[in-house]
């Protein structure tokens, strides 16, 4: 029961993949730009983490679905999967969003163009 949260964090992860895979939104349309935008949100947000567990404000919930590995005094090896997933779907959204807001503005300029009739002069 150890390995839940992780084992559903991967599963997650691997959803966000396929998404990303079939519609080209993020790895797949720009790799190394892709790799170095998580790579920089992963350890601004471990960075985040970490001053925050030495404020006094973040630590880590007991729970038997956490492996128990530590990265770092309540830092569990499960929240560096965590903060890859939440940024690679940020990153999907963002992406998500710009594909259906360029179909939208395609289709609004297509219907504009038949009921005026086309490019008529």
């Amino acid at each position: 029961m150890g390995f839940a949260y992780l084992v559903a964090l991967l599963i997650s992860i691997f959803g966000m993949a396929m998404l990303d895979r079939r519609f080209g939104l993020f790895f797949w349309r720009d790799g190394w730009r892709a790799f170095v935008t998580l790579l920089v949100g992963v350890v601004f947000f471990l960075i985040w983490d970490i001053v925050g567990i030495d404020a006094g404000v973040f630590f880590r919930g007991e729970t038997s679905f956490m492996t128990g590995v530590q990265l770092a005094p309540e830092l569990p090896l499960e929240e560096v999967f965590f903060l890859v997933l939440l940024c690679w779907l940020t990153m999907n959204l963002l992406a998500g969003s710009r594909l259906v807001l360029d179909a939208v503005e395609r289709r609004r300029a297509a219907s504009t163009a038949l009921s005026t009739g086309g490019d008529r002069a």
